[in-house]
């Protein structure tokens, strides 16, 4: 009777062991649309997947491409443009907007998230700021009463410029002018569950300051790193110091605000530039976006101050966009070309074969770069020091993301072989 209870559980153990999840990330892509030589969106399917892509980000809702990735498996977020904040403040038109562009396609389209808003509160327009919590307001309470809001989330995102300094990340707080605006939101994401989302960029942290910043540093290529002088903890790579300032930010404004996660919306490096725009080659993007992807494919990604929480991330961009406006740069964040073709080499399996058939689209308020605020520079430069030898503790606290789910593997064997053994 003994033996037969041991083997049960046993078998449990074995159960519980196997159920454990991979220490894989999902990998998140922004799917712009300012453009006319893009394919349509049907034909796209194949292009995230062959990227490891299982989440998708709109800057719209765009109903040909919710119907393309109808039944796709891919985890979409949707998004209220700027310029529809004001109309929000009705609640009726609000619901009208999510019957229509989000309640039609479930459950087949698996939208996930709304974002309502890009950048507002760094785009120096104070009529926009006052209509973004209204509308944020409005939008949830849209899905409430559709009975969604419990599978679908709201949020907005910020630029880094909502920060007033940003290194080192123990030093960091959000800008006080814009305190009184965002602390509603936070205390909307601290009431839903929802998390706050950042366009994080070290390209222009780069481009602003090339002699000081470490090019490997901002590429996640091996460098000494730097150790922030106020936590003491070990950074390898900028973004990860960039999340980190927000994460100190929101410590520093309260402590019911520690638990708000963070979804890196953007972060990507043009293949192309302007002759003053430092750094944008297709090298450099290669680099960035690859050793990234390659990052999120093979463990999860934690940062030092919050080593618990895997963070998700979506890369900008899927395309090439030829409409967008301001600099080279703008134009040249794709991992793709129009006709499905790789910009560079991700260093990853890709598929070079696709139909090219155009969709002339140019919807889409499509980020990058910034977003609405064109890439702001305040609040977003890290500038660890550079030195010449390594530093001893090269390997940062962030590439260890994945110890706390070893540990756990390694208990449960010692377990199962211990039990095995009085078998």
């Amino acid at each position: 009777m003994a033996s037969s209870s041991s083997e049960f559980l046993f078998s449990l153990l074995c159960l519980a062991l196997l159920s454990l999840p991979l220490i894989v990330s999902s990998i998140g892509i922004n799917y712009g649309q300012v453009a006319n030589n893009l394919p349509p969106p049907k034909n796209v399917i194949s292009l995230l997947k062959s990227v490891g892509a299982t989440k998708v980000k709109l800057y719209d809702a765009d109903p040909q491409a919710l119907r393309a990735f109808s039944g796709s498996g891919f985890e979409l977020t949707v998004a209220l443009g700027n310029e529809y904040l004001a109309q929000m403040n009705d609640p009726k038109k609000a619901q009208a907007w999510v019957k229509e562009n989000v309640q039609a396609y479930l459950p087949n389209t698996k939208i996930v998230a709304i974002v309502v808003g890009n950048e507002v509160l760094t785009s120096n327009q104070s009529a926009l700021t006052a209509a973004l919590f209204p509308a944020m307001q409005s939008i949830h309470g849209a899905l409430v009463d559709c009975g969604l809001n419990k599978q679908i989330f709201v949020t907005t995102a910020h630029s880094l410029a909502i920060l007033d300094v940003s290194y080192p990340p123990s030093a960091t707080s959000f800008r006080r002018d814009l305190l009184s605006s965002l602390t509603p939101i936070l205390d909307f994401h601290v009431k839903t569950g929802s998390p706050i989302l950042i366009n994080a960029y070290p390209f222009f942290a780069y481009e602003e300051n090339p002699k000081h910043v470490s090019l490997d540093f901002v590429l996640f290529q091996p460098n000494q790193g730097f150790t922030d002088p106020g936590s003491n903890f070990h950074y390898d790579n900028m973004l990860f110091a960039q999340v980190d300032a927000v994460y100190h930010a929101l410590d520093a404004v309260g402590i019911s605000y520690k638990k708000v996660p963070i979804v890196v919306s953007e972060t990507g490096w043009p293949s192309n530039g302007d002759p003053q725009e430092v750094g944008a080659t297709c090298d450099n993007a290669r680099k960035y976006n690859g050793n990234l992807i390659k990052m999120m494919m093979s463990k999860k990604m934690r940062t030092p101050i919050r080593p618990e929480c895997d963070l998700t991330i979506f890369v900008f961009a899927l395309f090439n966009e030829n409409m967008k406006p301001g600099p080279t740069s703008e134009r040249n964040y794709g991992l793709f070309n129009p006709d499905g073709t790789p910009v560079y080499s991700l260093g990853i399996k890709t598929s070079s074969t696709h139909s090219s058939g155009s969709s002339n689209s140019t919807g889409g308020s499509s980020g990058g770069g910034g977003g609405n605020t064109g890439g702001s520079s305040s609040g977003g430069g890290i500038y660890p020091p550079v030195t010449d030898n390594p530093s001893p503790d090269y390997m940062s606290i962030s590439s260890a993301g994945g110890k706390g789910r070893f540990v756990e593997c390694v208990l449960f064997f010692l377990l199962l072989c211990i039990i095995k053994l009085r078998l």
